[in-house]
């Protein structure tokens, strides 16, 4: 199943069925969120009904107890305010107020397969910036997805994301970070830098699944890291965005398996046949 040289999960047909079915779990969590998320309302509070959703539908959070080193993660979601780039930890303490934005990742356990997917949902009227730092974060997103229909190499994709965020010239793309392989594991090989030249990195080929995650800011590329371990946020304190797909390559074209409708919608005729015939 492995490929000994760069580690790459390689999925059969039936083996995206079933990422697909992780992936509308997260998809019902971010619609639960979407509901959920508003002024007054605490990340924990969030965190627990995220929890409560995957679990109804069968599902283990990915997130919850993961550990990369510095010890278990404590939440089913990462809640990210704001300033806060990724994997903010959810808190009592964390009220959200209008005008904020919220990130919201999460990923799910279905049957020993991972689905995984982050949204970015204003809080209240919030900013005209930050509505336009949101939907620049998303199309560079769907670039770096329909990229993965035709490109030939890994870095095709990070190409496409990098030049649909320099498109407007205003964002700062977050340096060293960026989506990765999935499948078995939450994190797997190639890790998929948000910029990059098109001919670099692995050949693009069916059976991949990836989680392409642009982070942008309003501000610098630079991060720091929190005493928890965990949470990243802009050096210069500029608000940040972070939303993230996961898909397969099909034989016939691109599957977004955290996408309701299978990506139909945004990638047209690149969108494989298993999404359409849903």
């Amino acid at each position: 199943m492995f490929r000994r040289r760069q580690q790459i999960q390689y999925k059969t047909p039936e083996q995206i069925r079933k990422m697909r079915t992780a992936g509308l779990v997260v998809a019902e969590v971010h619609q639960a969120m979407r509901e959920s998320a508003g002024p007054g309302v605490t990340t924990a509070e969030l965190d627990r009904i995220a929890e409560q959703v995957i679990r109804d539908c069968g599902g283990v959070p990915s997130f919850k107890g993961y550990d990369i080193g510095n010890g278990p993660y404590p939440g089913s979601i990462c809640s990210s305010v704001n300033e806060q780039v990724v994997h903010a930890i959810p808190s009592e303490d964390a009220v959200l107020k209008d005008g904020d934005l919220l990130s919201v990742d999460v990923g799910a356990i279905v049957d020993g397969w991972h689905g995984d997917a982050a949204i970015t949902i204003e809080i209240g009227q919030v900013a005209p910036e930050l509505t336009a730092l949101r939907e620049a974060c998303e199309a560079a997103m769907w670039a770096g997805i329909k990229a993965a229909a035709t490109a030939k190499r890994l870095g095709g994709i990070s190409a496409a994301i990098e030049q649909s965020v320099d498109h407007s010239g205003e964002y700062g793309i977050v340096a060293g970070f960026g989506g990765h392989g999935i499948g078995t594991e939450m994190h797997q090989d190639p890790h998929i830098l948000n910029y990059g030249r098109p001919g670099e990195g692995p050949k693009l080929r069916p059976g991949m699944a990836l989680a392409i995650e642009p982070m942008i800011t309003l501000g610098s590329e630079e991060t720091a890291e929190l005493a928890d371990g965990w949470t990243i946020v802009t050096d210069d304190g500029s608000i940040a965005a972070h939303v993230e797909h996961t898909i397969a390559l099909c034989e016939d074209g691109v599957w977004v398996l955290t996408a309701p409708d299978g990506g139909v919608e945004q990638l047209g005729d690149a969108v494989a046949s298993a999404a359409r015939a849903e």
